[in-house]
């Protein structure tokens, strides 16, 4: 059976992000055949048109693993409502220039930790809204979206809830089903 590459990022440059936290907990969780790489953001440089034809080593790279992947999964913090700046640059730098949209085509799982209740909803639904114009497709269930994550985590940054450890591994579960389909 051929093995499923997850190309994982995280939309915060923090080193003990909730939302890392949630990449690692998917790296734990994987199903059989399947390879998660994450990716840090940090170095990306801000987007810049004028540079779109000739980018940095660093959009280079992230280019490039977007491309190589079978499927794609972001763990988006929300800030102010929406999606975290350094996400959605990261997105345009990977997006561009026009015609070379590295996301163009790819199944994509969205997850999002908080510590408030009703967690990332509205970051992962501005995200969809970009998606859309990407070309992505986006698995639609289950949507994880962890509210209260101070309280699902240990003193090393280690997911320990086990409800939330279960809900990630299905999703990971449904975005495996979802590439084999697109894949034929």
């Amino acid at each position: 059976m051929e093995k499923i590459n997850i190309f994982a990022f995280a939309g915060s440059l923090r080193k003990d992000s909730y939302n890392k936290a949630l990449l690692r907990a998917a790296a734990e969780l994987l199903p059989e055949n399947t390879e998660l790489e994450i990716f840090d953001l940090e170095g990306i440089p801000l987007f810049n048109q004028d540079n779109e034809s000739q980018p940095l080593a660093k959009v280079k790279e992230f280019k490039a693993k977007i491309k190589a992947a079978d499927a794609i999964l972001i763990a988006t913090p929300e800030y102010n409502y929406s999606i975290p700046g350094v996400l959605k640059n990261a997105i345009d730098c990977a997006s561009r220039p026009y015609g070379d949209n590295s996301f163009d085509d790819k199944p994509l799982a969205i997850m999002g930790a908080s510590i408030g209740n009703i967690a990332t909803s509205r970051a992962q639904y501005h995200l969809r809204q970009s998606c859309v114009f990407l070309n992505m497709h986006p698995l639609n269930i289950p949507e994880v979206m962890v509210g209260a994550i101070q309280e699902k985590i240990d003193n090393n940054s280690r997911l320990k809830d086990e409800k939330t450890r279960e809900f990630i591994k299905s999703m990971l579960v449904n975005l495996v089903v979802m590439t084999k389909q697109l894949k034929k």
